[in-house]
């Protein structure tokens, strides 16, 4: 039979059934007027007739016959679609599987299209708690939703560190700045370049993994697994993580530590032959070609590191959502933050401003402590990018705190910030929001608070206004020193990192014109001068230099190099460029001529790569073949 005719019958049978019930119906005279047809099989329907029925003892019998008699024509017609079910349920077999397919497919959509709010659910819970019968346990219920719903919420607030994925790959940056045909070009050159020198060699032979914060390379090594993180603890609503190394890599670590003791940079290259994703030596390498020139090789090998090191990444490490924790005091966990930081700097220095913005939003989110100093360059960042709503937002939302603005960057940078708000504000003519300061109340503010911020600029921008200069004779603006060591610390960074925003003539102008204001102020006032030199102490009170551990030399856009004579025993060390700007032509780690390398027994290959750096000294091969012919021929006098 098939299936066709099966609904046939079925349709027939409802049919015949409708008519019996309507003639039942009609020669029933006492059946409530309310009640309409019942449906071909709802076995509930005797509750509903039941409660329906009069008091009267005759028509209780006549209705209980008439229940009687559908109750049995119901069940003959039961079993009677049992039976022709069974006779076609072999023929639609096939047919019934892909139904229950299609149906499980759709549900299953429908489950990902149908999605109801955590809150909808928690008040329908908290409804049919209320609805039922009142009990003592009701409100506990109501108030344990509650609190649920609220931890909910705070969890899953958007941070003001949340990372745009999209803007950390470099390449896509540069094809908004440049366009995509000639990033492609660029990268057919880089191609053909790089597969001349590994011509006779596999290519392709390994899948490399794709990653968030860099574009690896197809000529890079597999990933090794040499080291990997660790899941430590959940505390305050943050994850907390650590790197683990493997026992290859711990020996891998002896053998740099030692050739890091005798400043020996063939013993590093030795290391990266053996095991390619060693961290330290990668980063070693990454120093040492870029005191050379190589910025190029110097940025592959730091954005290998960082390959390697989102490799290693836990399933539950989520960076970029602002909630997990990777502390600097962990000594695995220093190398992600050296190589993030130099990521940043690359980036900035090839113009791509808002991916170097979201590195050091990732940067500041990993470590609250900000080890790296993140915090005195994202405003800097932000005003390249022309973030200046967010880096609003960000001064008054980062940790629930707003006291950002005492410090010299961030006092300045609001200013700015405030200054082009208010300008594109003017251009869509939209309402000015009077709540907020005006740029120009910003600027004088900085000015009050950090004044030695302006002979440092006139000095490095430089501003060669007269107006500058007669600025500077006033007795407020003549000194460049605060005696506070901590602050005038944190103003050599900001100078050294935002000298380049203050050459524009707009921002000149607004603080040559506020600095004239303040002037007039002091002059009718002096007793502002006092009060704002307590806010500093009170701001910046300690004795020591608290930002020592930062070098002004890492916020730089300028490159220290050093002749490759001066490198024969380079090993990174953060004082090496320090000493190649102040004119120190001498090398600070010279510790004596290397003794000539033996060659015999050794891959060619290492001794390849190692006669290609300046300072391999393999000896001179006609005085070592001349001191053997005088050394043949006195034992040939001798004899």
């Amino acid at each position: 039979m098939s299936s066709r005719l099966f609904q046939k019958v079925v349709k027939e049978q409802e049919q015949q059934q409708q008519r019996h019930e309507e003639e039942q119906l009609q020669d029933n005279e006492s059946g409530s007027p309310d009640s309409g047809p019942p449906s071909s099989i709802n076995p509930f329907d005797l509750l509903n007739d039941d409660d329906d029925v009069d008091d009267d003892p005759d028509q209780e019998t006549e209705v209980a016959d008439e229940a009687l008699i559908r109750d049995e024509d119901k069940r003959e017609q039961l079993s009677a679609q049992l039976k022709t079910s069974d006779v076609v349920s072999t023929s639609n077999h096939k047919s019934k599987k892909k139904k229950k397919k299609r149906s499980k497919e759709g549900s299953a959509s429908s489950t990902y299209k149908v999605e109801r709010s955590l809150d909808e659910v928690l008040d329908t819970l908290s409804l049919d708690v209320s609805s039922s019968s009142p009990q003592p346990s009701s409100t506990k219920v109501k108030l344990e939703n509650t609190k649920v719903c609220n931890s909910i919420g705070k969890q899953h607030t958007p941070s003001v560190l949340h990372i745009d994925p999209k803007y950390l790959n470099v390449e896509n940056e540069l094809r908004r700045i440049f366009g995509s045909k000639v990033v492609k070009s660029f990268e057919r050159s880089h191609q053909s370049g790089s597969s001349r020198q590994v011509r006779g060699g596999r290519r392709g032979s390994h899948h490399v993994r794709k990653t968030i914060l860099v574009s690896p390379s197809d000529l890079w090594s597999r990933w090794d697994g040499s080291f990997s993180m660790e899941f430590l603890e959940t505390k305050d609503g943050y994850s907390y993580f650590r790197y683990v190394h493997s026992p290859s890599y711990s020996q891998a670590q002896t053998a740099f530590e030692t050739a890091q003791a005798i400043h020996d940079l063939n013993s590093v290259a030795n290391i990266l032959m053996l095991h390619p994703y060693h961290l330290d030596s990668l980063i070693t390498m990454a120093d040492y070609f870029k005191f050379v020139g190589e910025h190029q090789t110097a940025a592959d090998a730091v954005a290998k590191c960082l390959y390697g090191l989102e490799c290693a990444w836990h399933p539950m490490f989520t960076p970029l959502q602002g909630n997990c924790q990777l502390k600097f005091s962990h000594e695995t966990n220093k190398p992600l933050f050296k190589t993030l930081f130099t990521h940043m700097i690359n980036m900035d220095r090839r113009g791509c401003h808002r991916s170097a913005l979201e590195v050091c939003k990732l940067l500041l989110s990993l470590d609250s402590d900000d080890p790296m100093g993140a915090l005195f360059c994202i405003d800097y960042f932000a005003l390249r990018a022309g973030e200046y709503a967010w880096l609003e937002q960000f001064s008054e939302e980062y940790k629930s705190d707003n006291s950002l603005w005492l410090f010299p960057n961030f006092s300045y940078s609001l200013s700015v910030c405030r200054f082009y708000l208010e300008r594109e504000e003017t251009s869509h003519d939209a309402d000015t929001d009077n709540s907020k300061a005006t740029s120009t109340d910003l600027m004088k503010q900085a000015l009050m608070l950090h004044p030695s911020v302006l002979k440092k600029l006139v000095a490095k921008v430089p501003l060669k206004d007269q107006a500058f200069t007669n600025i500077l004779q006033h007795s407020y603006f003549r000194s460049d020193e605060t005696r506070i060591p901590s602050l005038d610390h944190l103003i050599r960074i900001y100078v050294e990192r935002s000298y380049i925003i203050w050459r524009l003539p707009d921002l000149q102008k607004l603080l040559r014109d506020t600095a004239q204001l303040v002037n007039e102020t002091l002059e009718h006032n002096k007793s502002e001068a006092k009060d704002w030199s307590c806010v500093r102490e009170d701001a910046f009170s300690s004795a020591k230099n608290e930002y020592d551990h930062l070098l002004v030399q890492d916020f730089s856009d300028a490159v220290s190099t050093l002749p490759p004579d001066n490198l024969h025993n380079f090993v990174v060390d953060p004082r090496m460029g320090e000493a190649a700007q102040n004119g120190n032509q001498g090398n600070p780690l010279d510790v004596g001529q290397a003794p000539p390398r033996d060659v015999a027994n050794r891959n060619v290959l290492a001794v390849l790569f190692e006669s290609m750096l300046p300072w391999a000294n393999y000896g001179d091969g006609e005085g070592r073949v001349a001191d053997e012919d005088n050394q043949n021929i006195g034992n040939g006098q001798g004899n």
